[in-house]
This record gives structure tokens, sequence and C-alpha cells, in this order.
């Protein structure tokens, strides 16, 4: 009798618990831009500076600006996904077979990691916690 695919073990199922999504823009212009999806979300934006780059978070969508090769360097991240922990997030990504590329470090609201998906994408995941 040959081996089936229906007799093959069932692939065990993991469950990454994702609170949401963030869409990443990187812009020349953070006050007008930051104006703009302001009054388009109804929502005011939260700044801070990371690194040299002036950020914006406005609704779910995260507006950066700052020096080219920066922003070069933030284009890459697909997303930015919001998990309860990025220390569970973690242990599940890697098990997943995910390369952690930076992090965990902390964050002006709680920690966050940079890891490449096994299809190539690369996504920023994040906590509020505030470790």
């Amino acid at each position: 009798m040959k081996d089936h695919p229906a007799d093959a073990a069932p692939t065990r199922l993991v469950r990454m618990d994702i609170l949401g999504a963030t869409l990443r823009v990187c812009v020349d212009d953070l006050d007008a831009s930051a104006a703009f999806y302001e009054r388009l979300t109804g929502t005011a934006a939260l700044r801070f500076e990371r690194g040299g780059v002036r950020v914006a978070a406005v609704g779910c969508f995260l507006l950066m600006s700052g020096p080219p090769a920066e922003l070069e360097v933030l284009r890459k991240v697909a997303a930015t996904i919001a998990v309860p922990d990025v220390d569970e997030a973690l242990k599940t990504l890697t098990e997943l077979g995910a390369d952690v590329l930076a992090g965990p470090v902390p964050t002006p609201v709680g920690r966050n990691l940079v890891v490449r998906h096994p299809d190539g994408a690369v996504y920023e995941y994040a906590d509020r916690r505030g470790r």
C-alpha cells in the first residue's frame, strides 16, 4: 500500500493573537502628511522620534520621515503587526520558520521585533506592554 497524504500525521496548527496591523508610509513632509491623516481618520497623531526618523502614528497609519538611507531600510518592512506580547510572537514565529532580523527591543510604548517570514516578506511585530 502506497503512502497517501491523507495518511500523514496532521500538521499542528499554531494561532497567533493578532490585534491589528499598521500601514507604514514614508513621507517627505511629516507635518503636512500628519495633518491630512488626522483629518482623514479623525484621530490625533502620536509623535515620536527614533534613530533620526520622525514618526507620527495616526489611526492605522505609521508615517515616517527622515534621512533617505534610514527610510530605505524602513520601506523594506511591509507592515507593523500589533500583538499582545512580543515574546510570545517571537516564540511562535521562530517555531514556524521565520528569521529574526532585529529585536526584541524596547520602543516608546512597548517592545518590537522585525522578522522575515519564510516567503521573504518582512514585518515588524509590536506590543504595548511598556516593559
